[in-house]
């Protein structure tokens, strides 16, 4: 199969034809030529102009709930989900039933997903049953594909045996992700302390129950020189202790939820449980740290912290529904929204792309004549409103429905297919 890109921006810091405006030939999900114009009769054309092409996408955190949630998500409704939200690659979240702990639920997610657009890539378990106490069969999950490990939503309490899972996860230069929640701090917790809380009658969630738990992780990665990822940040101090880290030589990366970039706490004023989130949306202040967070480096990269649950789950009372919402068809649009005026469009684009797979130790796709068509086309630009029939989810439990941003996917191209967004 030939594609052809005409006049299309690319946009890639590592490409020597960054900037520039090519033709671009795929065949047989081969970049055959990249050229100023080529004249070739294609099976499908795109026409690139005003519009931006990048290796393709890649979101740090999804959760695609199979086994045992398939009725939220499953593997194959959660790679078309990836996929028209733009992305061709996604580390998938363990927290399955049963979760992602040994090489079988490995595995199943790498059989089940190899057909797919879209690369899936699973984490494991810090934990068996992800409860802090015992370690799970992490170099097993290592050596059958696991790229990372973290008890996702579930805070490594215990620190001895947070500083044990560290020790033995360098020893194969494994990555330990950190969901920071001292939950001493944060129990029963529904949403961000704030004034808010106190007038919704609503169990706040200190940041402070997140800036402990980064300050004690940063500190175990110290001592025992390995590398850490602090997942989802939301407060401007973590945003601060994570600069200051960084400064210092600990081997610390961290990514922020599209959604903490553009929502704050006010919101939940009516009760919608669309906007129940874990960490909380936080303040205004928090959120201005946060770009400049994006903006200075600090924060590495954007993740959808795609969240799928199902309406019984959602739609009761606000003190017993789930915390999350789905991101994959909107994380980009918001990002872009967002941090327009903030952030040059290729650094953005590097978060989305070249920064997450060297935080997994995965290689980056090229834009180069003989490399593999691993690309995203997108118009940065384009003003659309998000609707229910861009939801390509199994669940629907997202509060951006009618609401109009700017940027948007129009392909993807990856494994010798592709997919118009």
């Amino acid at each position: 199969m030939k594609l052809l890109i005409r006049k299309v921006n690319i946009v890639d810091s590592a490409s020597p034809h960054n900037g520039k405006v090519k033709d671009v030939l795929i065949e047989d999900g081969i970049i055959k030529r990249i050229d100023d114009s080529i004249d070739v009769k294609a099976d499908k054309t795109f026409e690139g102009k005003g519009k931006y092409l990048s290796i393709g996408w890649f979101d740090l955190r999804v959760n695609f709930r199979e086994p045992g949630f398939e009725y939220k998500e499953d593997l194959l409704s959660g790679c078309k989900a990836a996929a028209a939200g733009g992305f061709t690659g996604v580390l998938c979240m363990p927290s399955t039933l049963p979760p992602v702990q040994s090489k079988s639920e490995i595995d199943l997610i790498i059989s089940k997903t190899k057909n797919q657009l879209v690369d899936v890539f699973p984490s494991g378990t810090i934990s068996i049953n992800r409860d802090g106490k015992e370690l799970s069969e992490m170099y097993d999950m290592f050596c059958s594909g696991a790229v990372a490990f973290t008890d996702d939503k579930n805070a490594v309490q215990n620190s001895g045996f947070m500083l044990l899972a560290m020790m033995y996860a360098k020893n194969f230069n494994g990555l330990i992700m950190s969901h920071a929640d001292d939950t001493t701090l944060s129990l029963h917790g529904q949403m961000n302390e704030s004034p808010s809380s106190t007038q919704l009658g609503l169990k706040g969630i200190p940041s402070l129950s997140e800036e402990m738990m980064i300050n004690r992780d940063l500190f175990l990665a110290e001592y025992a020189d390995c590398r850490i990822h602090v997942s989802t940040v939301s407060s401007a101090k973590s945003v601060d202790i994570i600069r200051k880290a960084k400064a210092k030589g600990i081997k610390v990366s961290c990514d922020v939820a599209a959604h903490q970039l553009m929502l704050d706490d006010s919101l939940l004023e009516g009760f919608d449980t669309n906007y129940k989130v874990t960490p909380p949306l936080r303040s205004k202040e928090d959120i201005e740290a946060l770009k400049k967070g994006v903006a200075d480096g600090t924060i590495d990269v954007i993740c959808s912290d795609h969240s799928p649950e199902d309406i019984e789950n959602k739609k009761k009372e606000f003190d017993h529904a789930a915390f999350g919402m789905i991101g994959l068809e909107t994380a980009f649009a918001i990002a872009t929204t967002s941090t327009k005026g903030s952030l040059s469009l290729e650094k953005l684009v590097e978060k989305f792309t070249m920064n997450p797979r060297r935080i997994l130790s995965l290689p980056v796709p090229e834009i180069k004549e003989g490399a593999k068509a691993n690309l995203t086309l997108f118009d940065s630009e384009i003003e659309w409103t998000f609707a229910e029939k861009d939801i390509v989810s199994k669940s629907k439990n997202t509060p951006f429905v009618g609401t109009t941003f700017k940027g948007k996917p129009i392909a993807v191209f990856n494994k010798g297919q592709y997919l118009e967004c």
